[in-house]
């Protein structure tokens, strides 16, 4: 594809872009920015009954679409790295697997894919324990607009996609998410997760899920960097 092409379609999406802000009856409402936001973003518009200028709209999209210190903490996990992952259920031991991750920055750094693999023991279809082998990826990104870090993850184990939002603490060098995911139909299980970063080489990923009203961690992952 040229570039007369490209600079069309560039074009062409800008106008359509204008076109919705024009048409729109009303601004979207501002978004709370959340407290452990570690830079400065770009404020969302304010709520006006005047149609906003096309020129600012345009101004401020451009702004919104700049990169900050947020994406460059997710882009800092970026690599190989060799996991041990600890599954917990109430009244049974622990158990243990080993597997692996390489995290990706894309989009010149604006999103950071995974690519994880692991093999853990699986009850099958006559009851038996076996092997099998787990797949999954993430997509993690930080959100101008909502001024919120943003999570994705799909894998084998399933035909959904869960989505997160979350936050960063720099004191602690954590990131906190907060989900739904929804296993069967109507059962909508609140979840959450915790990424704390301990060094350049190593960090650690827990997650929790409401199970009758109440939290419960059921999985732990130790993530240490290939040399």
């Amino acid at each position: 594809m040229n570039t007369r092409i490209i600079s069309a379609l560039i074009a062409l999406g800008a106008i359509a872009f204008i076109a919705c802000i024009v048409s729109a009856q009303t601004p979207a409402p501002q978004p709370s920015a959340p407290t452990t936001v570690t830079s400065p973003v770009v404020s969302a518009p304010a709520t006006t009954t005047a149609s906003p200028n096309e020129a600012e709209m345009m101004k401020q999209m451009m702004e919104l679409a700049k990169l900050n210190e947020n994406h460059k903490l997710l882009a800092d996990l970026a690599g190989s790295w060799s996991t041990s992952v600890k599954m917990m259920e109430p009244g049974k031991e622990p158990s243990v697997s080993k597997g692996s991750v390489t995290f990706k920055s894309i989009m010149n750094g604006r999103y950071v894919t995974g690519d994880h693999t692991g093999s853990m023991k699986m009850p099958g279809a006559d009851g038996k324990m076996k092997d099998f082998a787990f797949k999954g990826m993430s997509i993690d990104g930080y959100d101008n607009v909502k001024q919120k870090f943003i999570s994705s993850w799909m894998d084998n184990m399933g035909t959904g996609i869960t989505t997160f939002e979350g936050t960063y603490d720099p004191a602690t060098k954590t990131f906190a998410y907060t989900g739904e995911m929804e296993m069967t139909p109507g059962m909508k299980t609140p979840v959450r997760s915790v990424v704390k970063v301990t060094d350049k080489n190593h960090h650690t990923f827990e997650w929790y899920e409401n199970r009758g009203g109440q939290e419960m961690k059921t999985l732990e992952i130790s993530y240490t960097r290939k040399k």
